[in-house]
């Protein structure tokens, strides 16, 4: 395995590295425990959304964007407090904040293009935040959709890969597990671990952990993107924060369950500095799989601003608790309120008209126009009648989807999906004619119907992701859906310290020859670059920036 760098992990992260170290004309080994149809990692899973700045796909949409109403969104949103003391948890996190957002505003377009990727005319506006200028959210929209999705992402670094394998430049070396880092004095000199027992599992499927030898690695460099703890229940909830209440006692999982976080223990174990683990990004818009890959497989619906969204004792949520606006303060919301953080559900209810515009799901096999570059499909699903496939599939097939004619028997079908029945229709009904009430106007002072007027102002969403303001008790509109929501996990925010050539920092603050971290397991730059709050379309943006700049520090110094 002795190769010039050796790279823990066939993500995105070390995948663009790696690619950076070819180039370069080094050597590369990349270990990974899973096989050989898992390269690519969660980024092939993804939707691919990429957060980009002031481009020309946004101008033809009226967008008006810069590099400084990014920054200013990325620090409201970031929010990075912990900057004092000796060692600062927030220190690089904050550069690498920065230097992400210089990228996302300049070279990122041009430079994913040169490797590959081709990005479609959409682009979303995720994430719109608590509600102030200053505070967490995009001030515009910055979602860029790319051909492929994940796959549109992922892809074109694996397909490197595999052409510098054919090369002779990089070794693969799958169903090998990293147990530890071998140092030579206060230097990291190489991997050791586990072979395990061959395994043809589909891709993201679990795979066996026998152990049937042991392997040693050597190189001048040892690159750690492994990813975060999403797949890990247990880590989820050790590292769950206090400021977002109770973690739940079920929970939906939204990555393969090979994302343990077991790496990131070993480098704690050997010497570095692990920083902001208490910060993570779950989303409370999850739905259980109808034709599941992973264990507690997950979809997350990415909705339109349209739904009503009601607790599990069906109180709609107060502001930020409106579908695309604010992820974490809405799960502070039902994780801390006292008498529903014993449930772990809540409810979207909407209607068939809502539904065919506004809902989208997250990952690449739930989007087969954009995954498979089928541009009549495109048209078909996202501007015909009907909703797109995978949407009437899981609205058909989904445990966690009721359809009604009246709200009467709406109401009656979502007391059945629960142990005991929570939910009175009088309740509920009230609540809709209220806000149905502020429809007869084209102005509101409803915080809800005020965001979907301004959402159908924006060209990209009126024609693809907000329907028509309409009462949700008109029957023409019909029928009614609700949709039970679980909190699905996905992302960590935190991880191993890095400096901006993502060397990793020691226990004591100096950084440890020899050894780098990339992606999730750095935070996505720095143990932290998005702070508190992600602005949405930055985790493979992250992955690539980050791994970008760890193959061209060792490029640069080997």
């Amino acid at each position: 395995m002795d190769a010039d760098v050796i790279i823990i992990g066939a993500g995105l992260a070390g995948l663009v590295a790696s690619n950076e170290l070819v180039r370069a004309g080094r050597r590369v080994a990349i270990v990974e425990q899973e096989n050989a149809r898992n390269l690519g990692g969660q980024a092939f899973w993804s939707f691919g959304g990429i957060f980009l700045v002031d481009t020309p796909m946004q101008r033809r949409l009226g967008v008006k964007d810069s590099f400084d109403l990014a920054w200013q969104d990325w620090q409201g949103s970031a929010a990075w407090d912990r900057l004092d003391g000796d060692l600062p948890e927030d220190e690089w996190a904050a550069r690498w904040g920065r230097a992400y957002v210089e990228f996302a505003a300049g070279e990122k377009r041009p430079w994913l293009q040169e490797q590959g990727v081709r990005f479609t005319p959409l682009v979303g506006w995720a994430e719109r935040g608590s509600g102030t200028a200053a505070g967490h959210g995009n001030s515009v929209p910055r979602f860029h959709v790319p051909w492929g999705t994940g796959t549109g992402i992922s892809e074109p670094f694996a397909d490197k890969a595999r052409a510098a394998a054919e090369a002779g430049s990089v070794t693969f070396h799958f169903r090998h597990r990293v147990d530890g880092l071998i140092f030579d004095g206060d230097a990291v000199v190489g991997v050791h671990g586990s072979v395990l027992a061959p395994d043809d599992a589909a891709r993201g499927v679990a795979s066996n952990r026998d152990r049937v030898a042991d392997f040693e690695g050597r190189a001048q460099a040892v690159v750690i993107a492994s990813g975060g703890i999403g797949g890990n229940h247990e880590r989820v909830r050790e590292w769950w924060p206090q400021r977002l209440g109770t973690p739940p006692s079920s929970m939906i999982t939204g990555v393969p369950q090979h994302v343990d976080g077991r790496m990131l223990d070993i480098a704690a174990e050997a010497g570095a500095r692990l920083v902001n683990r208490d910060r993570m990004w779950h989303y409370t818009e999850g739905v259980q799989n109808w034709d599941p890959v992973w264990p507690q497989h997950g979809i997350r619906i990415l909705p339109g601003p349209s739904s009503m969204w009601f607790d599990a004792l069906g109180r709609r949520l107060p502001v930020p608790g409106l579908p695309g606006y604010d992820t974490l303060g809405t799960l502070k919301l039902l994780r801390t309120t006292p008498d529903i953080a014993q449930y772990d559900h809540s409810w979207f209810i909407l209607t068939q008209k809502m539904i065919e515009k506004e809902f989208a799901l997250s990952g690449s096999e739930q989007n087969p126009d954009l995954t498979d570059r089928d541009l009549g499909l495109l048209v078909r699903s996202r501007l015909g009648r009907g909703a797109p496939p995978p949407v009437e599939a899981f609205k058909r097939n989904g445990a966690d989807f009721v359809v009604a004619a009246s709200l009467g028997e709406l109401v009656a079908g979502m007391n059945a999906l629960t142990d005991t029945p929570l939910l009175d229709v009088g309740t509920i009904e009230r609540q809709i004619r209220q806000r149905d009430a502020e429809l007869d106007n084209p102005y509101s002072k409803d915080t809800q119907v005020l965001g979907i007027h301004n959402s159908r102002r924006f060209l990209g969403d009126r024609l693809t992701r907000t329907a028509r303001p309409h009462k949700i008790l008109d029957p023409r509109a019909g029928p009614l859906i609700a949709v039970r929501l679980h909190v699905i996990t996905r992302k960590s925010l935190g991880g191993i310290q890095t400096d901006l050539s993502g060397k990793v920092f020691g226990a004591g603050g100096r950084p440890i020859p020899g050894l780098y971290a990339a992606g999730e397991a750095a935070g996505f730059g720095g143990g932290g670059a998005h702070g508190y709050n992600a602005l949405e379309g930055t985790f493979l943006g992250g992955c690539i920036f980050s791994g970008r700049a760890v193959g061209r520090s060792i490029a640069d110094l080997l």
